[in-house]
């Protein structure tokens, strides 16, 4: 069922259209990010405890899924907002909570690789690192890295998430890309930046101070999430604009348009199929993974695992789809455009570690483990 977040970011679909169209691979105008703030989609997956909504994580899905559909930059930039302003807001203390979020629930950015190190400092740490793909930094309060602490000989470091007032980083730049350009996805670095401890957490071993069951699945599942909804809508998006191709477009020397192509219809049919049939997994798993942690209070790893696998699928997937989109679209394919945007993002989102081959192999590996040597028992 739509929430009424869905609602609202269908009203934006409009504005953020025409504002892409207009802003030809700069930044995202700050119209666009105003209209999201003022919608309060920022906060859709944000614990309620600090001022944001807290959404089933499927709805979340959608909200991202509409943005994304009317510009895979700014969905891009909103669910990555959005799940790093849960992350510090369900698994740090009350200390950073009175620092992050007096002023309401803000825009986040950053790169939480461990490109950085933290070297402990009294009651925090002081970062320094470089880190790339800060998408939606520009217009952000708060930036974020990931960072391996500096331990005593003999102990293991710790990887940390860690979160800063955006001012703190030195923004660098380095954003000429294929795809995703509006993103402004740019490089910045650390030097000798102050965090508390109390604004970072452990990646594996997290504490859910704040926030309904949704936040034990941890970083993996929230984050994969993000970018789930962002390319169902972009693949969504593709197809929107090669159905209207189909509808107006004449082959040279057919009489009638495309849509009128039995051949032309099939594949469109095709493609159809198989987005619905990834997308659908994606909403399954999904559900699946909530479910069981609201019912057991567990996390189950193989939650974690479809969630990430099915994530992958349908970026993998969708780049297909649309590549196969833009070879039935012909020349209108190379102008401007829904369909030259879509496609061009959906292929950036290939490249992110979230649609790698990683997750498919965990998940094989699981499924062999537990395979039983008859197959008739399974």
């Amino acid at each position: 069922m739509a929430s009424e977040y869905f609602d609202r970011a269908r009203e934006l679909r409009s504005l953020i259209d025409e504002n892409a169209a207009k802003s030809d691979g700069l930044p995202i105008p700050q119209e666009t990010v105003n209209a999201l703030v003022d919608a309060e989609l920022h906060k859709v997956m944000v614990p309620a405890a600090v001022g944001g909504i807290e959404i089933p994580v499927n709805e979340c899905i959608d909200v991202w899924t509409e943005i994304s559909r009317a510009d895979g930059s700014v969905g891009w930039c909103l669910m990555a907002s959005c799940a790093a302003t849960a992350y510090f807001a369900a698994w740090c203390p009350d200390e950073h909570i009175e620092r992050m979020f007096s002023d309401g629930v803000p825009l986040s950015a950053g790169q939480f690789a461990p490109n950085g190190t933290a070297t402990p400092d009294g009651d925090g740490f002081r970062l320094n690192g470089r880190y790339s793909f800060g998408s939606g930094i520009n217009h952000a309060q708060w930036a974020g890295a990931g960072v391996f602490t500096e331990e005593p000989e003999g102990v293991d470091p710790r990887f940390l998430f860690a979160i800063y007032p955006v001012e703190k980083a030195q923004i660098t730049g380095n954003w000429d890309v294929m795809g995703l350009q509006a993103t402004a996805s740019y490089d910045y670095t650390l030097e000798d930046v102050y965090v508390p401890a109390t604004s970072t957490f452990d990646m594996f071993d997290i504490t859910v101070y704040r926030g309904g069951p949704l936040y034990q699945l941890g970083v993996m599942p929230l984050t994969a999430a993000g970018h789930a909804g962002f390319a169902i809508g972009v693949v969504q998006r593709g197809l929107d604009e090669l159905h209207s191709v189909a509808r107006s477009k004449h082959r040279m020397g057919d009489a009638t348009p495309l849509a009128q192509n039995d051949r032309f219809v099939h594949e469109i049919g095709e493609l159809e199929s198989r987005f619905r049939a990834a997308r659908g997994w994606l909403h399954d798993t999904f559900a699946t993974a909530e479910r069981n942690v609201v019912e057991t209070g567990v996390v189950d790893p193989m939650d974690v695992i479809l969630t990430r696998q099915a994530t992958v699928f349908v970026t993998q997937e969708g780049a297909d789809i649309l590549r196969r989109a833009y070879l039935l679209a012909g020349t209108d394919a190379l102008r401007s455009g829904g369909l030259q945007r879509a496609f061009r993002d959906i292929h950036a989102g290939t490249q992110h570690v979230f649609a790698g081959t990683g997750p498919a192999l965990e998940l094989g590996r699981a499924l062999l483990d537990a395979a039983p040597d008859n197959p008739l028992d399974a």
